[in-house]
């Protein structure tokens, strides 16, 4: 039986464990990642004689794959049962081991955190910000490096004035006294250890389902190491511009797959034999799920995927079915993934509906028509009322989608557009252009929802035509692209842009543009799914903001 054994190790004893080399780091756990910043405001906790939560350690002699110390600082290399490893608390240790020796970490991106410059405002009340990261004083006096603080160096300390000498000793009573909670577990394989863990911390944040799994399926005989593998997929994936899948993602496709399931709770219950002996079947269905995604839906980076989440499914079919779709099979599979996008299916209760859209997969891999619990809308009045631009919505990557299938050509010269996925991440990418500039006297007294609509943006390669469009009006501007460019009809229609005339572009007609391209869109989409009859109407609003950062509503393209 496994022992969980809760208790308290003082400042100095923790320190000296730590310096000893009696505690490391299993590689599973994620790299140090707290700022100075952050670190800083973890010690004013303790100087103030807050609590700031249990460090959960692991006492074993079994075989890790991989450790390291804390902070990746120089410590004895231990082996054997006095060992024990975070499995909880790494970055707050880390934090209040080099915030309380000045210590300096190297980070993988070439900076050095310097942690000697943590100071004690002296003259700051209680109730005020204490420990503060600084590398310039406005008053030496009013603060003391926390080093300092802790040192027995009296003739520093008696630099300070009188006034403030009971504040020092009173700071450093509370650091040297203070008592961390700690929850040792013992006598405990690395899987129950890791069980125990989810039961303890259920409110945590540090460490993740994803590094919870690569602890619980490490296995030395078969070499199989989860985090290699994921990132040996990603660097497959990279090759055809889909490396922005998550590693939750891919979880959840490994977990429908071998139980049809995918929420938190039955990944944790996934056997690591059945993971090991599935796992390149498993992976060659997402890739070629992806593969599958970028030619025939032309989705040309992963990016653009309206839902990460679609790879689940997706990876599912392509487990069960080795080959491409066709005939039935590829018009309902189209069917499911254009219901899913333009729905907002899983902006909200992800897990649960993936498992329930595993049984539509099934019933696509029989040939039959899977039936929905949800319409979709395709009118073009509808598109037009839930085309505000962001590019986080699942609505509007839908639609952007539509927009790649096309394989959107320059204006200037007839050539295809190039879409990077780290040009998409918001809607002030370089692949986005309001054709009707926002800046423009056509769109002066225009409702924003319609200026910054998904109906009047187009995608386009680098700054070339915000350089040469910039505030002007389309028929300013397109002039000089009607001259340059022979084949400028072929050009718009790659766009979803039709005539110049019909399309109000030469009169600057805003309406007449934006409600003759929803027509075209409106038809695209038809194009892509099977009309039903019986099914709930669908609503006039789509709410897909759930994922959207709050800074991102506010962007928009830089024409």
């Amino acid at each position: 039986m496994p022992r969980v054994i809760p208790g308290n190790r003082q400042y100095t004893h923790l320190i000296a464990d730590i310096e000893q080399g009696n505690i490391k780091v299993p590689q599973f756990q994620r790299d140090f990642v707290w700022e100075i910043s952050k670190s800083a405001k973890l010690i004013d906790s303790v100087v103030k004689g807050y609590p700031i939560g249990a460090f959960i350690l692991w006492k074993t002699n079994e075989q890790l794959r991989s450790i390291r110390n804390i902070g990746g600082l120089n410590f004895p290399e231990k082996t054997g049962e006095n060992i024990e490893y975070v499995l909880d608390g790494q970055q707050r240790m880390t934090s209040l081991y080099c915030c309380l020796k000045g210590s300096k970490i190297n980070k993988e991106d070439g900076r050095t955190l310097d942690y000697s410059n943590i100071y004690v405002n002296l003259h700051a009340e209680e109730s005020d910000e204490l420990v503060v990261a600084k590398t310039e004083l406005d008053d030496e006096k009013k603060y003391i490096k926390l080093i300092d603080l802790l040192s027995d160096d009296f003739e520093l300390l008696a630099k300070y004035p009188k006034e403030v000498h009971s504040k020092i000793k009173e700071y450093r009573n509370r650091v040297s006294s203070y008592n961390f909670p700690i929850i040792s577990i013992s006598d405990a394989t690395l899987d129950i250890a890791t069980e125990v863990f989810t039961r303890i911390n259920l409110g945590g944040k540090d460490l993740t389902l994803f590094e919870i799994m690569v602890a619980k399926t490490y296995d030395a005989p078969s070499n199989f190491d989860l985090s290699e593998k994921c990132k040996s997929l990603f660097s497959r994936l990279k090759t055809i511009d889909y490396e922005t899948i998550s590693d939750s993602t891919i979880l959840q496709a490994v977990a429908a797959i071998l139980t049809k399931e995918c929420t938190a709770k039955r990944i944790l219950q996934l056997k690591k034999h059945d993971i090991i002996e599935k796992w390149d079947e498993i992976t060659d269905a997402v890739e070629r799920a992806c593969e599958y995604l970028k030619s025939y839906y032309r989705i040309p980076v992963s990016q653009l995927l309206p839902y990460n989440a679609l790879i689940v499914p997706f990876s599912y079919f392509f487990f069960y079915h080795k080959d491409k779709p066709i005939g039935d099979k590829q018009k309902y599979l189209e069917d499911f993934f254009w219901r899913c996008s333009l729905s907002a299916r899983y902006s909200s209760g992800t897990e649960s509906k993936l498992g329930q859209d595993i049984s539509k997969i099934e019933n696509i891999l029989v040939d039959q028509l899977p039936s929905y619990e949800w319409e979709i809308n395709t009118n073009p009045e509808f598109i037009i009322n839930n085309g505000y631009f962001s590019a986080a919505r699942s609505f509007i990557k839908a639609i952007l989608c539509i927009y790649a299938y096309q394989q959107p050509k320059s204006f200037s010269d007839n050539s295809i557009v190039n879409i990077s996925n780290y040009w998409l991440k918001q809607a002030n990418s370089k692949n986005y252009h309001h054709f009707f500039p926002k800046a423009s006297l056509a769109c002066k007294g225009k409702e924003w929802g319609l200026i910054n609509n998904i109906l009047n943006i187009t995608i386009v390669d680098d700054f070339l035509n915000k350089r040469s469009i910039k505030a002007k009006n389309p028929s300013d501007y397109m002039q000089k692209f009607i001259l340059i460019n022979q084949a400028i009809n072929n050009t718009m229609m790659t766009h979803l842009i039709g005539d110049f005339q019909e399309f109000g572009i030469l009169t600057d007609d805003f309406e007449k543009f934006i409600s003759s391209r929803a027509i075209l869109v409106s038809t695209e989409i038809n194009k892509r799914i099977i009309s039903r009859t019986s099914l709930i109407s669908a609503p006039s609003i789509i709410d897909d903001y759930e994922d959207v950062d709050e800074n991102e509503l506010e962007t928009s393209s830089q024409d």
